[in-house]
């Protein structure tokens, strides 16, 4: 996700051109940035195909249809985590949507407690991130820090018993909210081809 925010947040892969943004290379610009193109590379709407491969210092630019698509996307996921995030704030649960998360990977983990290291890397948080929610969380007495036993120098965030009753107490309104916003909106084909896809991402980025 391209960080938290509306759907104004405009996160893009274009780039300025004679003061706009594009996304494919005009059928006008074809010829000027490259007159030796394949006639492969064209495409039907006189923009570049794929492009070059980047591995030949060439940009491929994004066609129109994967341009929309990945507007959607940022669109949709940002509108997502907005929505759930607003739910649970306006919620008498005093969680965020991050410490939520947290909360959920901590009750999932052995004895509800895992490495700060393995935690932050699960939630894709940076360590000083975790830290700070991990700090939160202990004043308000949800999550404790331990010695892990297995590395002196590695430590624990466990969950409390009050960690827990605040997750299953905030759990079905984020779960409702997850189902209305997300699934309900889905086929089961749907449902497995956003699996596919977001698993291939994950998997190429990890």
């Amino acid at each position: 996700m391209c960080g938290a925010g509306g759907a104004g947040v405009r996160c893009t892969s274009t780039v300025p051109h004679n003061g706009s943004t594009f996304n494919f290379i005009p059928a006008t610009e074809v010829a000027h940035v490259d007159d030796t193109a394949a006639p492969t590379d064209a495409r039907p709407d006189g923009g570049a195909a794929g492009g070059p491969s980047s591995g030949a210092g060439r940009t491929r630019w994004l066609d129109a249809e994967e341009q929309r698509t990945w507007r959607l996307y940022l669109e949709a996921t940002q509108l997502l985590a907005r929505r759930l995030g607003q739910e649970i704030d306006d919620s008498e649960h005093d969680l965020s949507m991050p410490e939520y998360e947290l909360l959920v990977r901590l009750s999932e983990s052995p004895e509800r407690s895992l490495r700060m290291s393995d935690l932050a890397d699960d939630l894709v948080h940076s360590r000083s991130r975790l830290t700070h929610a991990i700090t939160r969380l202990e004043q308000r007495g949800l999550v404790e820090r331990r010695a892990c036993p297995e590395d002196r120098r590695g430590v624990l965030a466990a969950m409390t018993p009050a960690g827990f009753r605040a997750l299953e107490a905030a759990a079905p309104l984020h779960v409702t909210g997850v189902r209305q916003h997300l699934f309900d909106l889905l086929t089961p084909e749907d449902v497995a081809a956003l699996g596919r896809i977001c698993g291939k991402v994950a998997e190429h980025l990890r």
